[in-house]
């Protein structure tokens, strides 16, 4: 498999929209990156919206952590970086970074749980066993508890 089952980045310029009235990325908005990029990641992995239809699951955010270090602004190009740090039960959980390409400097830290859905009951359920046997070795994850 040619991409990292652990981390995924992806670098993204700031546009007009995301601002707020002090010309900062709206706080709101970096929800929206971690969102985004965690999604990006599954896809590339074959985890994504086919195989959760598959599955008949969706992942709903449970909890968001952040910490705003720098704003980001205008044209600013950011390098986003998720990195899957725990899965096993309902939950997983992804660390997601945000820099400023241009000096490196860390603008936000993003921790967020997310909880495996059963379609339609919209009700919590195990993470499929294929998702947890890709991430057994790499976490220590117990494959055979789905």
């Amino acid at each position: 498999m040619g991409v990292d089952r652990l981390e995924h980045s992806e670098e993204w310029r700031v546009r007009t929209f995301e601002l707020d009235s002090n010309g900062h990325v709206n706080n709101a908005v970096y929800l929206n990156y971690a969102e985004q990029v965690a999604v990006d990641h599954a896809e590339a992995l074959g985890f994504g919206r086919e195989w959760a239809d598959r599955h008949q699951v969706a992942w709903a955010v449970r909890e968001h952590h952040v910490v705003y270090h720098r704003p980001a602004v205008y044209r600013d190009l950011l390098q986003l970086t998720t990195r899957v740090q725990s899965l096993g039960g309902v939950r997983a959980v992804r660390y997601t970074t945000i820099r400023r390409e241009a000096d490196g400097e860390l603008l936000a830290e993003i921790t967020t749980q997310w909880v495996c859905l059963k379609v339609p009951e919209q009700r919590p359920t195990r993470i499929p066993a294929d998702l947890l046997a890709t991430y057994a070795r790499d976490l220590g994850t117990d494959a055979s508890r789905a």
